[in-house]
């Protein structure tokens, strides 16, 4: 991981020279007292170079994450079918709003890889690559000779990272899948919901993006094993793993006990009072009391200091087991309270509450102001936007984000310059509709 990234090293061509007027870094934000600038030092993975080639979401998702910290992202889009994500949701003045947050960072390219001529472009990309990140079903990059066999024999240092709903093999393998899939299956949707109620699935991609973190984590633990022996490898991530394991121990209540969650709404099997209730003025608010010492501060607030006394107050599964009680005790209280008076007055009595925010409560919240969650950005298609910031604060080599979301094929020219591709050679690629 020690070659030039495309920030220096390598006089740019026409197209990068293009993209790199995207690095002019978060505008001042009137919603933050202070949005960080680009840091002076490269993120702590340059010189890592990426290539995506997934679609919907959690591969991409995971390469935008490598890509805030530096490392030089290189999206490969099929010429004329866009990563589809370029299209969900809303968008404005026909640009996908989206995209922008999951291709930021990323130079753009094209390349169809299911012909010869597209897997020429690929194999000479890979050649100088460290990651390889793809969603395609089970055997699709074998059909076209772009399995692990024909991309390690080019560089025996890549990782290969096969992101799938279902994993490499197995019954399910070949079948297609989706995080809703995964959602379902895990037994996330099985536990969600009102206990009289059916199954609930997740209004955004939950399971896709639990896989992105997770697909982030491994290429970088394939990474540092690369460092050791100096081998890349090949990543196997099943969609339906990742939130399987941040269920936390049901498998093993099950195995050990015969113990299946049931459906509990708001409320949880482990402790009470754990609910969200309403104040006087109409608004909602949380309330978790995971250690002891904050449930019964919160029945001293709400003056039922005697149910503290109870025998099964001492523990988070006799407290959930009274939780009638105890939702009836903190929301009579809460209800009688607006929802200023209700979050101060927890505030002071150190009791854990947090208000129910919609998106637009969250774009003003004051605590994501100073932690600058949402900075500002000057985009050349939709101008000043705002999204998410990186997912963490490093204090020696902070990641950046240094572009929004490009548009479709913006670098190709550019990035198969680099590959060693003449103009001769890419006018040829684009008539046979290669790029």
């Amino acid at each position: 991981m020690t070659r030039e990234p495309y920030e220096g090293g390598r006089e740019p061509g026409p197209e990068a020279r293009e993209a790199q007027s995207y690095e002019a870094g978060p505008a001042p934000s009137p919603y933050e007292p202070d949005t960080p600038e680009a840091p002076e030092e490269p993120g702590p993975l340059h010189g890592t170079r990426v290539l995506d080639l997934a679609t919907l979401f959690a591969g991409p998702l995971a390469a935008t994450m490598l890509a805030d910290f530096g490392a030089d992202v290189v999206k490969i889009e099929h010429p004329t079918r866009p990563d589809p994500s370029r299209g969900h949701g809303p968008g404005k003045d026909g640009v996908g709003l989206w995209w922008k947050l999951l291709g930021r960072g990323k130079r753009n390219a094209t390349a169809d890889l299911s012909r010869p001529e597209g897997r020429e472009v690929l194999l000479r990309l890979v050649a100088d690559a460290d990651v390889v990140i793809e969603n395609f079903r089970p055997g699709t990059l074998e059909r076209w000779g772009l399995g692990w066999a024909e991309l390690s024999e080019v560089n025996p240092r890549l990782v290969l990272a096969r992101v799938t709903g279902f994993g490499q093999f197995g019954p399910y393998a070949r079948r297609p899948g989706f995080g809703t899939l995964a959602e379902a299956m895990s037994g996330f949707a099985a536990i969600t919901g009102e206990p009289d109620g059916p199954p609930v699935l997740p209004p955004f991609g939950l399971a896709d993006s639990i896989a992105a973190l997770a697909t982030a984590y491994a290429v970088m633990t394939a990474l540092a094993g690369r460092e050791r022996t100096g081998r890349g490898q090949v990543v196997d991530l099943a969609i339906i793993e990742p939130i399987l394991t941040v269920l936390g121990p049901q498998p093993l209540w099950y195995d050990q006990l015969g113990y299946v969650q049931p459906r509990t709404g708001n409320r949880s099997t482990n402790n009470a009072p754990r609910n969200t209730y309403r104040t006087a003025d109409g608004r909602w608010v949380a309330v978790s009391t995971s250690a002891q010492s904050v449930a019964e501060r919160v029945l001293r607030l709400v003056g039922r200091p005697e149910l503290i006394d109870e025998p099964w107050f001492g523990s988070g599964a006799g407290r959930a087991a009274h939780a009638d009680v105890l939702d009836e005790a903190v929301g009579s209280w809460i209800a009688a309270r607006e929802s200023k008076e209700v979050v101060d007055a927890f505030e002071e009595a150190e009791a854990a509450i947090a208000p129910v925010q919609d998106v637009a409560d969250v774009m003003a919240d004051p605590q994501y102001a100073a932690l600058g969650s949402l900075p500002v950005f000057d985009d050349p298609e939709l101008g000043r936007l705002r999204m998410q910031n990186v997912l963490f604060r490093l204090s020696e080599t902070p990641g950046h984000i240094r572009w929004t979301g490009r548009p479709h094929g913006a670098d190709t020219d550019a990035v198969l310059g680099e590959a060693g591709f003449g103009a001769g050679d890419i006018a040829r690629l684009r008539a046979a509709g290669a790029v």
